[in-house]
């Protein structure tokens, strides 16, 4: 008994230090409020988050069993409504005072709690708002665990960029989670060239008729590609009535955000996914790992189990990002410390009412605040930690509905862009089809939807063409009367219908000629890119030039003909029956010149030669002979006349280089003169310098250049055809015609086709953007139709349809190879006559030094006073017209003294030696009129006596030269008398 009762106290003293120790473990954790206001009452998506965020809590602890605090949920069904998440937030702050919030649910409820939070410090944490606009709240009190919506729009533009659309239109709910995305969506768009024409809100209570007539809107445009973005419950009504008016069809494109995608595709309900076939959607990327996957099975149990009621529910992204959320929460409140959990109440007076007013502020907000932000684990959706209080951008899954769910066709990351597999590559993105699997698209076809198609509502694009007169191959206008009919041809058509054609989408357009009642054109060029701006032309399409006052309010495709604005001149064939023609070749001045020069290099050799060479020497007539002779005979190198002098010879050598290129170039313009023909006017400035009048073409811009360039208004003459420009052309300029006419490129070459042999374009141009289609300012067909001109021209359709309207034209030479233009002037040669005249005026000032130096010493010397400076000049004068015996020739290697004799006598006799002339000296005397001739020997034996006048004063004393043998004597006897 005793024994028994000893084991009974020991029991109870085991129990009571069990119950002891389990005490004394409970009062060590610190239990932290945490508030939770989800959509709880009716939404399935709220349960699946709370589920996880409880789960959460238990795997945390469980394995973090040495953690201080512990997170207390406290629940609030917010109701679905804005009013319900906002009481349920004031009254977890108020009178529970928690430390933080999960939730709430939506966008639009999550406004109103997060200034709650803001203003006691307390953090707000919603792991389902998605709406950019939630950033520009800027509380750094609100962490956005979710996704921005604005991080999946480069995914999206990434599929339209990918399919090469153009335009998408945006269909989303009329509500602050709706509208946040749209400026993402359009900046997105723009940076790969595409555009959102309009966008379709419909409201969360839309009726279903309502949703159809939307839907009906949306069928009267021409876009094909949409973008749903909206809730879970709007959007399945949305596709059902799609399905029903047969805009789930062939051609259509469907794009859905990632909120709609997790929320239609999580249930796999084939009602739903039934009316959504071949839709894309985005949804983030979570990688399957071993831990998710023993989550979700361990989930989907508990789920079961406590909801046995509802049958097949699946995890969705919300409720992974709910138990990431609960675990980071857990880390930072332990982070934080176990101290100032408590709130200091607001100073209010008695006579404050509001519960706002009575709203405290937390002591460890702060701190708790710091913590979250610096939280970073690998969580159940990747690596999670804050940016600014947003989650980063992470990749996004492409899924393709077909069937009961959605196919995985691929990836979008930041850095690699669209790819089959989440692999890193070497960091180009990739925004091609060819990055994705095989997209089945709505209708059941792999076929890529065109993203345009014909209105239902909407006419065809008004395409705008001028009505022209003359040269309508470019465009024409045929008018049918009897059937009230037109039919719009020409170059600019055909090309415009080819490349329409080829766009990888339907547009439809029709031609509206830019006329009056009576048929006959209603306004300029400008006028009809005016229409444009105007909108009463969708685009305008014909020989429009690209210019840059019309691109102001305009845009332009790339050109698909060069254009430019040049002269037509007229040309006429020389005369050459002319006397005078010979004279043409060479201008007046340069004939002049060349005269001149000649009688200038003549006086030159004649001065250089005149005292030692007998050439050069006789009576005055015989002198200026020599003179114009020796130049002239160069010109066709047949001078008689030896040089001896190495000054003259150089003065020769320059001059005889100097005439080959005269008469070398003479001959050339010569026989261009009279093989090719000579135009009438050779230059624009010649036009303004004579005051010609010139015309333009009719209501065109040329009449602008034309005033820019200088020309008098009153001497332009406007044409409007071929034929009037041809009429002017024969009344000439003065007399009610013009000298000239401007037109652009093209028209020129259509004109010359017919009128070459009488006129051709000189080389004026003026440059132009060349013929371009136009359209409104931001159009999305001008990138696709200038890339498409772009293939036409490298490929063989151009010259195709060239050849077609401009085949029977004829060709004509160009005109830098067909006409002549000017004679050839003085300002071609002017270098060469500078070289001939410097070399010439050195010769002769080396050559008056020499004399001065030798001759000047005696007869200017200073010792003469009596002698007056000009007779002393005279006397110099003199000495130079005497022969100088002390210079020598050669002949046969012989030193022989300069032929003839010197006198004081101004005059001298023509003399011969054997029939060769030379000079001999005379006297003074009128009555010395004799005739010397000198023989050979003397020549040979200069020491000889010669036969002078009585009356000379003085003797010219030679220096004998060297003795020769008989046989050089013989020699010089047969050389002399070769002469």
């Amino acid at each position: 008994m005793k024994k028994n009762h000893s084991k009974a106290v020991l029991s109870f003293f085991c129990v009571t230090i069990l119950f002891t120790a389990m005490g004394m473990a409970e009062n060590k954790f610190i239990p932290v409020n945490v508030g939770v206001v989800l959509d709880l009452d009716s939404d399935l998506d709220g349960r699946i988050a709370l589920s996880c965020i409880e789960m959460a809590l238990s795997d945390f602890y469980a394995t973090h069993g040495d953690y201080k605090t512990r997170l207390v949920l406290n629940t609030r069904d917010s109701m679905k409504a804005v009013v319900g998440a906002a009481a349920a937030g004031l009254d977890l702050i108020r009178n529970v005072e928690v430390q933080a919030i999960l939730g709430p649910t939506k966008s639009m409820q999550a406004n109103f709690v997060i200034d709650l939070g803001e203003k006691a410090r307390v953090p707000i944490m919603s792991f389902s708002a998605t709406s950019p606009s939630l950033a520009s709240i800027r509380s750094t009190y609100f962490f956005q665990a979710t996704l921005n919506d604005s991080t999946q729009v480069n995914a999206i533009s990434a599929l339209v960029q990918a399919f090469k659309w153009r335009e998408a239109v945006p269909i989303y709910v009329d509500n602050v989670y709706g509208e946040g995305i749209i400026p993402y969506l359009i900046d997105a768009w723009r940076a790969v060239d595409a555009r959102v024409p309009s966008g379709s809100a419909i409201p969360p209570p839309a009726t279903d008729e309502e949703i159809v007539e939307e839907l009906y809107k949306l069928m009267g445009m021409q876009t094909r590609d949409f973008i749903v973005h909206m809730y879970g419950s709007l959007g399945t009504r949305l596709f059902a009535k799609a399905k029903e008016i047969g805009m789930m069809s062939e051609g259509c494109f469907w794009i859905m955000t990632d909120g709609l995608t997790a929320d239609l595709l999580s249930s796999q309900n084939p009602s739903v996914t039934g009316t959504m076939q071949g839709v894309l959607g985005a949804k983030p990327y979570v990688p399957s790992t071993k831990e998710f996957q023993d989550f979700r099975d361990r989930w989907k149990r508990k789920f079961q189990q406590d909801n046995p009621y509802i049958i097949d529910a699946e995890l969705n992204i919300y409720g992974l990002r709910g138990y990431d959320a609960a675990t980071a929460l857990a880390l930072a409140v332990e982070k934080a410390g176990t101290t100032n959990f408590g709130f200091r109440k607001a100073n209010v007076s008695s006579s404050s009412s509001t519960d706002l007013a009575t709203l405290g502020v937390s002591f460890n907000g702060p701190s708790f605040l710091q913590a979250l932000s610096n939280t970073s684990f690998k969580g159940l959706t990747g690596d999670y930690h804050f940016v600014d209080g947003r989650l980063p951008s992470p990749a996004f899954r492409i899924v393709n509905v077909n069937g009961i769910g959605g196919r995985e066709i691929g990836f979008w990351t930041p850095k690699e862009g669209l790819v089959k597999q989440f692999v890193p590559s070497n960091g180009t993105k990739s925004n091609s089809v060819f990055g994705i699997s095989t997209v089945i698209f709505p209708g059941d076809t792999t076929a890529v939807p065109k993203g345009w198609g014909i209105p239902t509502k909407e006419k065809k694009l008004r395409i705008g063409v001028p009505v022209k007169s003359s040269l309508r191959q470019f465009v024409d206008v045929i008018r049918y009367p009897s059937s009230n009919t037109t039919i719009v041809t020409g170059f600019c058509i055909d090309i415009f219908d080819t490349v329409v054609k080829k766009l990888p989408y339907d547009l439809p357009y029709e031609y509206v000629p830019f006329a009056k009642l009576d048929g006959q054109s209603a306004g300029t060029y400008d006028d009809l890119v005016y229409q444009v701006y105007l909108r009463k032309f969708d685009a305008v399409v014909g020989d429009i030039t690209i210019l840059y006052s019309r691109s102001l309010i305009i845009d332009y495709t790339l050109p698909f003909m060069e254009s430019g604005v040049s002269v037509i001149v007229p040309i006429e064939g020389h005369n050459i029956e002319n006397a005078w023609f010979f004279l043409k070749p060479l201008t007046w001045d340069l004939w002049v010149s060349s005269l001149l020069f000649f009688v200038f290099i003549g006086f030159v050799v004649w001065v250089l030669e005149h005292r030692i060479n007998g050439d050069f020497r006789g009576p005055a007539s015989h002198q200026t002979g020599t003179i114009f002779w020796f130049s002239f005979s160069t010109m066709v190198f047949a001078q008689r006349e030896r040089v001896v002098s190495n000054l003259s010879r150089v003065v020769v050598i320059i001059w005889c280089f100097v005439v080959l290129i005269l008469t070398q170039s003479y001959t050339a313009s010569l026989s261009s003169l009279l093989t090719v023909q000579q135009l009438k006017v050779t230059d624009v400035n010649e036009l303004i310098k004579k005051g010609e009048y010139v015309g333009y073409h009719k209501d065109s811009f040329i009449l602008r250049i034309l005033l820019g360039l200088g020309f008098d208004k009153s001497k332009l003459i406007a044409y409007s055809s071929p034929e009037e420009c041809l009429e002017l052309f024969s009344k000439g300029s003065g007399n009610g015609g013009i000298a000239a006419a401007f037109n652009e490129v093209p028209y020129i070459k259509a004109f010359l086709s017919k009128y070459c042999s009488k006129y051709t374009m000189i080389d004026a141009t003026f440059k132009t953007g060349g013929f371009g289609f136009v359209f409104p300012k931001g159009s999305p067909l001008v990138p696709d139709i200038s890339r498409e001109i772009l293939n036409m021209i490298e490929g063989d359709k151009m010259k195709e349809i060239q050849d077609k309207w401009f085949a029977n034209q004829t060709s004509c030479p160009d005109s830098g190879t067909s006409v002549s233009s000017n004679s050839l002037s003085i300002k071609s040669f002017w270098g060469l006559f500078l070289i001939a005249r410097v070399g010439a005026l050195l010769a002769l000032i080396i050559f008056i030094a020499m004399f001065v130096h030798q001759e000047g010493r005696v007869a200017l010397r200073p010792s003469d006073s009596t002698t007056s400076i000009w007779s002393k000049i005279r006397h110099l004068f003199s000495i130079f017209n005497q022969r100088d015996f002390t210079s020598h020739i050669e002949v046969n290697g012989v030193h022989l003294p300069s032929m003839g004799t010197a006198s004081q006598s101004g005059n001298s006799a023509h003399t011969e030696i054997h029939g060769y002339p030379s000079s001999a000296g005379y006297d003074t005397s009128r009555n010395s009129q004799a005739h010397q001739v000198t023989s050979a020997d003397q020549l040979t034996n200069p020491n000889k006596e010669r036969p002078v006048k009585e009356n000379q004063k003085s003797k010219v004393n030679h220096e004998a030269p060297p003795r020769t043998d008989q046989r050089s004597n013989s020699i010089l006897h047969q050389r002399t008398n070769s002469y």
